[in-house]
């Protein structure tokens, strides 16, 4: 397949006049082509080695927008990119990787406000919030050296932050699985199952020079989710998620208290319009459950559900004390707590524990993380090192014809020299002669 053939027939007639690189962002690489007519398409490749499935992960993204496209187009429309081609690896020109050919958006750069995986669906909120708290066990049991593991701590304390981290994920899962404990916090067990996509933020929303929404793209992590996802606030009012606010959690919820209130605010008057204008009903509000969802300690389930390094900090700060009471240390000496919660863990998880904790003090001297890499990724690490070959042969021809380009010039200097001593001796000899 070339490249031409993947262009749209609008585009086809025309030349191109302009390649160039875009960006590249966390897990994809994109490059721009401009044509004659000034429109323009971008063709897009995920980053070897930066996701496990590429292949995949554009065929989920691809469904997703043409989803997006079909079902908005005649009630309030979301701007995202037509897709002209898409295919793997083998369909793309000279087999580069899982590539999609879009529209590209004009738009203004601005400074806004920025392992075992389950194959099943899920008919209930519950199975899947049980499904999520299953990978934060299967994660900490399989990831190596998941505790930052240094060298000068010792076994019982390194065994001890394992027991820790097992006893937060064996009672996040009891949350779910405890019928009582899980009505305070999953109100639609039944649905509805809203499309949820977890890289939405401002950063991919692209604003034109009127500052008006031109498009919303990357949209490959995206799939139907319990609805109480879409009930808590965003994170990312604050630009920064609460694990990496250098002045604690705490100081995090303080100043997102400032943002969270003006974009409720703006969020609310979004609603009125909508509501005003027949394109929502009185009961499809967000502002008012996110800011339940805030106030009530919920926005924190679900942002512990979803993530996994801030997991054990949100878990200890913010959920445990709300649904087992009181302890008697202190919030900011939860390495301690776990002890006081021992007697919650169901039969078998304190035996299971255990086990885990043994394999992971055993692997403490494996400090390698790594995983076999995917076909693409081991495909593109033998097109890089070829093209690295063919480089250094390029290289060592151009030394060389450097070299003898200079070895004909001192040549060339030499006769030259020559030359001239030559017709300097003929002109001494004509003159001693004449």
């Amino acid at each position: 397949m070339t490249l031409e053939s993947s262009l749209p027939n609008t585009l086809a007639t025309f030349e191109w006049v302009l390649f160039e690189f875009l960006n590249a962002g966390g897990f994809n690489t994109c490059f721009k082509m401009k044509f004659t007519n000034n429109s323009g398409i971008v063709i897009r490749f995920p980053i070897p080695g930066a996701i496990m499935f590429p292949e995949e992960k554009v065929r989920n993204e691809v469904s997703i927008m043409r989803f997006l496209l079909e079902q908005t187009s005649d009630k309030i429309p979301i701007p995202v990119p037509s897709i002209f081609r898409s295919g793997g690896t083998k369909e793309s020109p000279s087999e580069l990787g899982p590539f999609i050919i879009m529209d590209y958006i004009p738009h203004e750069g601005r400074t806004l406000p920025r392992a075992e995986l389950p194959t099943t669906t899920y008919d209930k909120a519950s199975s899947y919030f049980e499904a999520l708290a299953e990978l934060h066990i299967s994660h900490l049991r399989s990831q190596r050296n998941e505790a930052n593991i240094s060298k000068d701590i010792s076994t019982d304390d390194l065994a001890d932050d394992f027991r820790r981290k097992f006893v937060a994920r064996f009672l996040f899962r009891k949350l779910v699985r405890d019928q009582e404990q899980r009505k305070k916090w999953v109100f639609y067990d039944n649905g509805p199952f809203p499309v949820w996509c977890d890289d939405f933020r401002p950063e991919n929303v692209l604003i034109d020079e009127a500052q008006s929404i031109a498009g919303v793209v990357d949209w490959e992590f995206t799939y139907t989710a319990p609805v109480e996802f879409a009930h808590a606030p965003p994170w990312w009012l604050l630009l920064q998620k609460p694990e990496d606010w250098h002045k604690g959690l705490d100081d995090w919820c303080a100043e997102y208290e400032k943002p969270l209130q003006t974009f409720l605010e703006a969020m609310r008057k979004c609603e009125d319009e909508a509501i005003h204008n027949g394109r929502l009903v009185e009961g499809q509000r967000l502002s008012a459950r996110m800011r339940d969802s805030w106030q009530g300690g919920d926005f924190w389930i679900m942002y512990a559900a979803r993530s996994n390094f801030a997991f054990d900090a949100i878990y200890w700060k913010k959920i445990d004390q709300r649904f087992f009471g009181p302890t008697i240390h202190e919030d900011d000496h939860f390495s301690e707590v776990w002890r006081e919660r021992l007697h919650l863990l169901e039969p078998g998880e304190k035996e299971l524990m255990e086990e885990y904790v043994n394999l992971k003090v055993r692997e403490r001297n494996t400090w390698r993380l790594s995983w076999d890499p995917d076909e693409y990724t081991v495909g593109w690490i033998k097109r890089m090192k070829e093209i690295k070959r063919m480089k250094e042969i390029k290289r060592m021809k151009e030394i060389k014809r450097k070299e003898e380009m200079e070895r004909d010039a001192r040549e060339r200097e030499e006769i030259e020299r020559e030359e001239e001593m030559y017709a300097e001796l003929l002109a001494l000899l004509t003159e001693w002669t004449g």
